[in-house]
């Protein structure tokens, strides 16, 4: 899956999905944010389902809601997006929505984290916890202990190379998180040193295709596989100058993915 970041955030829609049927990508991901544009310009979903089956594309990921969500940190924004990522759901039937932080103290993250499941569920999707330093929710245990806390089934965690590499790089703690509570998984590589001091900037920057950096990308991958988790995994590889050369960074992000996904069903562990 070509998840929706590693085109620029207001990348055409049309060229977006022509990328990734061009270079076998089976499905998108799509930014809220990019979403509420299209409907204001005048994109309906139908239009953009007939541009989908033009090239044989699905959309399964939806991107992002902040602050978990109306009852958290989110507030009125959050409600925004949510009530968008419920029309993108209904119309695609879409498998996953991603969720970040703010999220406060433990009871209250508990809380908001499980009625946004439950909102999720009224309409089919998965939730998927990112761990992103820049928030307070830094690392792969922090997410555990929100999704636990609130025990829904369909909540869970995401695993993004990117985060688990420059947070903590604790892959003990990786290792003990069950696959089932394993919702989405973002592949990608980069520098073991940040290019910009900035975490938010350099994530949003300087992100490699899988294969293409010095993180331990195949060590994180078969941690994933061990957990016996067996979600889909997206390609999510934010890069400026990737940006600027479509075409070919998303050949290269669809090389790496295949490479490691390759892996998966050899058991063959190659340098991350």
């Amino acid at each position: 899956m070509l998840s929706h970041f590693t085109l620029a955030p207001m990348h055409p829609i049309e060229d977006r999905i022509r990328l990734a049927a061009e270079h076998g990508f089976g499905s998108i991901g799509l930014f809220v944010g990019q979403f509420l544009s299209l409907e204001k310009e005048g994109w309906s979903t139908s239009r953009i389902a007939e541009t989908l089956d033009q090239h044989g594309v699905g959309l399964s990921e939806i991107e992002v809601i902040t602050g978990l969500g109306r009852d958290g940190r989110g507030g009125d924004r959050a409600a925004l997006w949510e009530d968008a990522a419920w029309r993108l759901a209904d119309a695609f039937g879409c498998r996953y929505l991603q969720v970040i932080g703010p999220a406060g103290e433990r009871v209250e993250a508990a809380r908001a984290f499980g009625t946004l499941c439950d909102r999720a569920a009224d309409h089919g999707l998965v939730v998927g916890l990112e761990f992103v330093p820049f928030t307070d929710i830094v690392s792969a245990g922090d997410s555990w202990r929100i999704v636990e806390d609130a025990g829904r089934a369909n909540g869970g965690v995401c695993v993004d190379v990117w985060h688990v590499e420059r947070g903590t790089r604790d892959l003990e703690e990786l290792a003990r998180i069950p696959g089932e509570l394993i919702t989405g998984v973002q592949v990608n590589d980069g520098t073991i040193e940040p290019a910009d001091p900035d975490y938010y900037t350099d994530c949003l920057a300087h992100r490699r295709a899988p294969g293409d950096g010095e993180m331990r990308v195949a060590e994180i991958l078969s941690i994933v596989r061990a957990s016996g988790s067996v979600v889909p995994w997206s390609v999510e590889a934010p890069s400026t100058s990737g940006w600027a050369a479509p075409d070919e960074h998303v050949a290269r992000c669809a090389a790496g993915l295949h490479r490691f996904m390759d892996d998966r069903f050899t058991g063959e562990g190659k340098r991350g």
